[in-house]
């Protein structure tokens, strides 16, 4: 029981110096001394620099009001190194640069001659078939297919001329060395008589009797 209470009495003990320390490590506020003009305020004219004017009082701000005394004070310019910031960095550089370009120039090889034509290609000579053979396409150009007729199972072509108009059935001889060795709708077998040469030739209206390549 006395064993209790010792205890309970440190406790109390310490208890109070724990109050007592920080009660005295609070800090105090501390009042700031009155001051000597009121603010926007300056000091007497005797306390400025000599020989400068001291200000005019300075005015409650109020956003309404325009100071139009501040127009006319002056501002100080800027006295300091100047530079034009487009001029160039290096101009040795750029002289040195457009020097040897014009050195290139003047060093720039001719131009090359354009390179020869080719020869022209000269075509053999025909011989006496091939000069018989293209002579009788051209004497069959000139005739004009205007249509056919069927009858009897039998088919009439109807060919043009030099504004003639010839009428050819099979087995028929025209301008006494074509003969109609055969006729279809779609073509027309021509039999040279001289030569015995056979030509297809298509059949289409208004066109001229052409034979297939």
């Amino acid at each position: 029981m006395n064993r209790q209470r010792l205890i309970l009495f440190i406790l109390l003990i310490a208890l109070v110096a724990a109050v007592i320390w920080s009660f005295w490590a609070t800090p105090r506020p501390k009042v700031a001394p009155t001051l000597k003009y009121a603010p926007g305020q300056r000091g007497a004219a005797g306390s400025g620099t000599p020989g400068r004017p001291a200000p005019p009082p300075a005015l409650p701000s109020d956003a309404r009001i325009l100071r139009l005394g501040l127009l006319d004070q002056g501002q100080d310019l800027f006295k300091g190194y100047r530079r034009n910031i487009f001029k160039p960095l290096f101009v040795d550089e750029i002289k040195v640069m457009q020097n040897r370009a014009a050195a290139l120039k003047q060093v720039k090889p001719p131009p090359l001659p354009p390179p020869p034509a080719p020869p022209p290609k000269i075509a053999p000579p025909l011989t006496p078939a091939e000069e018989r053979a293209q002579q009788t396409r051209r004497e069959l150009a000139r005739f004009v297919f205007k249509g056919f007729l069927s009858k009897d199972q039998q088919k009439t072509i109807f060919l043009s001329k030099d504004s003639a108009i010839f009428l050819v059935k099979k087995g028929d001889i025209f301008e006494k060395r074509y003969k109609a060795a055969s006729i279809t709708e779609q073509a027309l077998t021509i039999q040279v008589t001289d030569t015995g040469e056979e030509i297809v030739i298509p059949l289409m209206e208004n066109l001229s009797l052409r034979a297939v390549p």
